[in-house]
């Protein structure tokens, strides 16, 4: 990709080239991702679930999280349960309410991921640690604010 004195030289201002940026990111990372998820047998949705449970939580939170319906959740969940990769258990603070909770095998698929994914990151961004954690820093400021006014209906789905 040509430096940012091209860019500036072709009158595109910072805020053109950081959303050209973020595209070109987000599909690299996107076309790896769906081939990942092909080769594990899940779902992105499934695979997204599993990213999310890094620690036990209610169906409700994790539907919040997920920016996604309960139902899909529901749906999602089961399907992951009967794959072995995750258990409903009581949350031992509401007993009327169920904590979904990474099995074994759910555990070590979820590490594997979420190491490969990082993998995949740095080969796709070609950010040093100190640039990843500044735009990792700047992407959730970026995150809260969108999300702080108003969950666009792409995150919806």
């Amino acid at each position: 990709m040509a430096d940012d004195d091209s860019y500036s030289a072709e009158g595109l201002s910072p805020e053109i080239i950081a959303m050209m940026g973020v595209y070109a990111l987000y599909w690299k990372l996107e076309e790896s991702f769906e081939a990942k998820a092909g080769q594990m047998d899940l779902s992105r949705q499934e695979i997204h679930m599993l990213v999310k449970l890094g620690q036990p939580k209610r169906m409700g939170v994790l539907a919040c999280d997920m920016l996604t319906l309960p139902s899909t959740i529901t749906a999602t969940a089961d399907a992951l349960e009967k794959a072995g990769y995750l258990q409903r258990q009581r949350d031992p603070d509401d007993r009327r309410a169920w904590l979904l909770v990474l099995t074994e095998r759910g555990a070590d698929v979820r590490q594997r991921f979420m190491a490969e994914a990082g993998e995949l990151f740095r080969r796709a961004s070609g950010l040093n640690d100190h640039e990843t954690h500044e735009f990792a820093r700047l992407s959730r400021k970026i995150r809260d604010n969108v999300l702080k006014t108003g969950i666009p209906e792409g995150l919806k789905k």
